[in-house]
């Protein structure tokens, strides 16, 4: 099972679809219910179960798709990726824009921060969203980081090293209170994974 989002601004209705994926059929009538105008395809890495859904997002929503410039490759090969676990694959669309130092979007009065969090893959980013005018944040991670676990870095382009790293200095940064959207499982907060997560608190 792997999680998708739509993430929207409660007044205006503007908000962005995060990694779709399988569930990309649930995350279209969840917009659709909701009324949502979609202003972005933000994607926080190019594993395939995160984009298996991308051309199909694309197709409904006709909105720029985005991508850290590192994992390119891996969007590219997509096709390639299914072949590797069995799966038939699309290509999916070509990305329109590449993250920038610095990224931010806006939707609403909500704002999005792009964060690289490389190691689980080269072109990981955390997308920390709040509102504009106030200072918290929810982490939207990909695979970074999980309730009690991490991302793997046994695929092409991970690393474990990088990845603690980028956990501790990016996403640790952050409150206690901060929750945590993972690209699969359950949602968690900072504190919990500060305090409880093994690959976080071994010396």
């Amino acid at each position: 099972m792997k999680n998708g989002y739509v993430v929207w601004c409660e007044s205006t209705r503007e908000g962005v679809v995060i990694d779709p994926g399988d569930e990309v059929a649930e995350l279209i009538r969840a917009a659709r219910d909701e009324r949502v105008v979609v202003k972005q395809i933000l994607l926080t890495h190019a594993h395939l179960d995160h984009i298996t859904g991308v051309g199909r997002a694309k197709a409904e929503f006709a909105v720029p798709i985005w991508l850290h410039k590192d994992d390119l490759f891996l969007y590219k090969n997509a096709v390639q990726q299914g072949h590797a676990f069995g799966f038939r694959v699309e290509a999916p669309p070509p990305v329109d824009s590449f993250y920038e130092p610095g990224q931010v979007f806006r939707f609403g009065d909500y704002q999005v921060d792009v964060l690289p969090t490389p190691g689980h893959c080269p072109g990981g980013v955390c997308l920390a969203i709040g509102r504009a005018d106030g200072k918290d944040r929810e982490l939207f991670v990909g695979d970074t980081l999980f309730a009690g676990s991490i991302g793997r870095t046994d695929l092409p382009g991970g690393d474990y090293e990088t990845l603690i790293n980028s956990i501790r200095t990016v996403l640790l940064a952050f409150p206690d209170d901060a929750v945590v959207h993972s690209g699969h499982g359950p949602d968690t907060t900072i504190g919990e994974e500060r305090r409880t997560n093994s690959f976080l608190t071994r010396g």
